[in-house]
């Protein structure tokens, strides 16, 4: 008994001990950061202003931890609350950040920046003659921000291009329009989803719906390309639309109480139609669950280009100075096990998208007219 006891007391001991170590650590390093504070307000060059400096260093430890981890000032957060009806002035791009460097994750259909010819996974290096780098993803959203009518001029490196890119775009009202449709060839129901907005489930199978009523349908093409993505409940239904029943997604977090699962209820919208669905490295978060879900189904031919690799869900938190953070708090796992983190959802068929000037729907479109090879036979 005496022996039990004795051993219980040094495991509690070790427990305490470590966890005094690491508070003691964590102190230290506290007392490590009013030093160095005090030391940039005493001998920097400029005079700083502390209050700045405390947002960039909050900010800086949540971008250590991934690239969509950020914190909100109270005014970038009240601006983006304010955003939020489908309807706002800029350029129409989703960005991201990486080692410091905003990336482009997608230009959206028909906005300013996407017929100026931003692409995704260029690099923002400058917006007009101020440098990106060092600068957080708020502060150079802000930056982009503007008038409705006037110019930005972006500068951008693009992989396999050693040359910086130009563009100048002239800010509009944004206008989202989440699903379009058309029948191509009279036998092919073509929909593209630019993003996964409240109400774009219920578009897409109106889209569908019409397009049933032709008897000629031979297959469906749904389109995900330069799709940044959207509300997750959209992408479960999007989904289940064309599965008969299984694992759509499910998400792990830290909290195992708050591990989830979704699954697909009975019922093909296209009633077992070939599907094709066409990405590249446009299609992120939400158009990664819909491809990956119907992919390792084997519901749907996926074609195109390797998609961004954005599988995590962020919680935007509020703070108590009305500001806030958003903070990466679970990550999306397709049926198969596999995480899409930083990985992506790989095509069945690799096709490299067409010439610089490609459009949707033109000529120059190699994704979409092998596609319709396929369909065609």
């Amino acid at each position: 008994m005496i022996k039990k006891s004795l051993i219980f007391f040094i495991i509690t001991l070790f427990f305490f001990q470590k966890s005094f170590s690491e508070n003691s650590d964590i102190y230290k390093k506290i007392d490590l950061f009013g030093e160095v504070l005090e030391k940039i307000n005493k001998e920097y060059v400029d005079d700083v202003d502390q209050s700045k400096s405390m947002d960039a260093a909050i900010n800086g430890l949540l971008q250590s931890l991934d690239p969509y981890s950020a914190y909100m000032t109270p005014e970038s957060f009240e601006s983006m609350q304010t955003e939020t009806s489908g309807k706002f002035g800029g350029l129409g791009i989703e960005v991201g950040m990486e080692s410091g460097v905003v990336k482009v994750i997608s230009p959206i259909d028909n906005t300013p920046a996407a017929e100026a010819g931003l692409k995704a996974g260029d690099y923002i290096i400058k917006i007009n003659n101020t440098q990106v780098q060092g600068k957080s993803l708020i502060e150079a959203v802000d930056l982009m921000r503007g008038p409705v009518g006037s110019s930005i001029e972006i500068t951008v490196r693009r992989r396999d291009i050693k040359k910086a890119l130009i563009f100048n775009i002239t800010r509009e009202i944004i206008q989202v329009q989440s699903v379009k449709s058309e029948l191509i060839d009279n036998n092919i129901g073509y929909i593209r989803l630019t993003s996964f907005n409240e109400n774009s489930s219920e578009q897409i199978k109106k889209k569908v719906k019409k397009l049933n009523q032709n008897k000629n349908l031979k297959g469906y093409i749904l389109d995900l390309r330069n799709n940044p993505g959207g509300l997750l409940s959209q992408a479960i239904k999007i989904s289940d639309f064309f599965l008969e029943n299984g694992e759509i997604v499910s998400t792990k977090s830290r909290k195992v109480s708050e591990n989830r699962k979704w699954f697909a209820k009975k019922g093909d919208i296209i009633d077992g139609k070939t599907l094709i669905v066409l990405i590249n490295y446009g299609s992120a978060s939400a158009s990664e669950i819909v491809a990956g879900a119907l992919k390792d189904h084997k519901r749907a031919i996926i074609l195109g280009e390797s998609s961004y690799g954005k599988g995590s869900v962020q919680s935007i938190i509020p703070l108590k100075n009305r500001g806030a953070i958003r903070l990466t708090i679970a990550k999306y796992y397709l049926p198969s096990g596999k995480s899409i983190s930083d990985v992506g959802v790989s095509p069945d068929i690799e096709i490299i998208e067409g010439s610089e000037d490609f459009k949707f729907n033109s000529e120059t479109d190699n994704q979409l007219n092998f596609a319709l090879k396929l369909l065609n036979g």
